[in-house]
């Protein structure tokens, strides 16, 4: 009894703010927008169809696979050779730490408006390189060919730093003996890594995956900044439609069935990821 009431507040707190507003939405999905005097109608499906046919969904939905195909690879590879490069002995290397995790503790919202000046035509940080070359100024977020990858470029700097934390500590486990006994066999570094390393930072890989995929799609604040889901949509992520559809166009029952969508899609790949990387996880 005394156990159930100490978990009491937490569980009371986590049932209000998330599973009664997730299944609020999944109710509302199925039921129209209220406007005014007229009230919400029962529409069954109808919100459902409405997503086949909406070109900035389906837009929305490509442009976020491809943002999840590119940032979560690159910030998993970054983060674990940030990892591997401060285990080691290395002169300044609480300074070197400390610059690689600044990224993850500034808010997005600052992060977003420094790779703005970054990205300034013919003044920003890559022009002023591209011009030493001789290379034409490049307007980076006003360009449809553009501007979702420059988007993936902040997402990447910005989380790598947290993934290094969580991929240095698992290395820290490592137990140094195993090192010895494989310097002792002539193993090589990449022997070693790839036969030792790797399979016993598997656990982290998996957490550390699962964490990328979700912000994958719930990170929605540089979009606001930086390209507003522009030009033409090229930027478009399904979260940032959700906002546009539940607070700029008020149509709060299709950000509710776009919410459910995005949810489900979370769902499936999250336990898809587990089920595939926990076979070739080693807890021991």
């Amino acid at each position: 009894m005394q156990a159930w009431l100490l978990l009491a507040p937490a569980l009371i707190l986590l049932f209000a703010f998330t599973h009664l507003p997730a299944i609020q939405t999944v109710i509302d999905s199925f039921w129209s927008t209220p406007r005014g005097r007229r009230p919400a109608a029962f529409v069954g499906l109808a919100n459902y169809a409405r997503l086949l046919e909406d070109p900035i969904f389906i837009r929305a939905m490509v442009n976020n696979a491809i943002y999840a195909a590119i940032t979560i690879p690159a910030s998993i590879a970054l983060a674990l050779v940030m990892a591997l490069f401060v285990h080691g002995r290395l002169f300044g290397l609480g300074f070197v730490r400390m610059a690689y995790f600044t990224p993850t503790v500034l808010p997005l919202i600052a992060v977003a408006n420094i790779w703005l000046f970054f990205y300034l035509p013919g003044i920003g940080l890559f022009d002023q390189i591209r011009g030493i070359f001789g290379l034409p100024a490049r307007n980076w977020v006003g360009q449809p060919a553009t501007a979702l990858y420059a988007v993936m470029m902040v997402t990447i700097w910005s989380q790598a730093g947290f993934f290094m934390i969580f991929y240095l500590a698992a290395l820290q486990t490592i137990p140094q003996s195993l090192r010895e006994a494989a310097a002792l066999e002539g193993a090589s570094r990449w022997t070693f890594f790839r036969r030792v390393t790797w399979p016993l930072i598997m656990p982290t890989t998996l957490f550390i995956s699962v964490n990328a995929t979700i912000n994958a799609f719930r990170t929605v604040d540089h979009i606001f900044v930086m390209t507003q889901g522009g030009p033409n949509n090229a930027s478009m992520l399904l979260l940032y439609y959700i906002y546009e559809q539940g607070f700029r166009f008020w149509d709060t029952a299709y950000a509710a069935t776009l919410t459910v969508v995005m949810v489900t899609i979370l769902a499936v790949v999250g336990i898809g990821q587990f089920f595939l990387l926990d076979r070739r996880t080693h807890y021991r």
